[in-house]
């Protein structure tokens, strides 16, 4: 059986060095807890809204193969549903995928990741050229230089603009 678990990057790297992960979910440990939490695939999306919507730092959705535990493993009650619990440390062995999560708790491909900010990158390097040629038209006609002047104006106000989006 396949079951998941919702991790900080940081929190999944030092288990990968150290051989184990012992997060139980977000703020507690397994020594905190008693266990570490788990998610069936249905259930990622509400424990996601519900404990980890406001996180900015990057998550991972670890997959993990009930078979390949080392230590035990249940389904418990919670409230009115039944959320599976691993009663020991993870051994990264047992995680057979990670996947990065969006703002929106989904997972996305790193293809996809990838695209989006190649894509995002080329919108403000436009932004950059579109702003250079305006300045490259309105600065000479406004008879305040050539224009070779008016581009570099243009150009200085879109690194400004960009910059501005960037640190947002």
């Amino acid at each position: 059986m396949q079951i998941h678990h919702i991790a900080t990057v940081e929190d999944w790297e030092a288990a990968k060095r150290s051989g184990a992960y012992r997060t139980s979910t977000r703020g507690r440990s397994l020594e905190d807890e008693g266990f570490l939490h788990a998610a069936r695939r249905d259930q990622v999306q509400p424990v996601f809204q519900r404990y980890y919507r406001d996180v900015r730092e990057p998550l991972l959705l670890l997959t993990i193969d009930t078979d390949r535990l080392e230590v035990p493993w249940r389904e418990d009650e919670v409230g009115n549903e039944s959320y599976p619990h691993i009663y020991g440390a993870l051994s990264p062995k047992a995680v057979i995928g990670v996947q990065p999560l969006n703002r929106r708790g989904g997972t996305e491909t790193l293809t996809t990741l990838f695209v989006k900010e190649m894509l995002r990158r080329v919108g403000l390097a436009l932004v950059v050229m579109l702003l250079a040629g305006a300045g490259s038209v309105v600065v000479p006609a406004i008879g305040a230089g050539g224009e070779l002047l008016g581009a570099l104006v243009g150009m200085a106000v879109g690194v400004a603009v960009v910059f501005a989006i960037v640190r947002r």
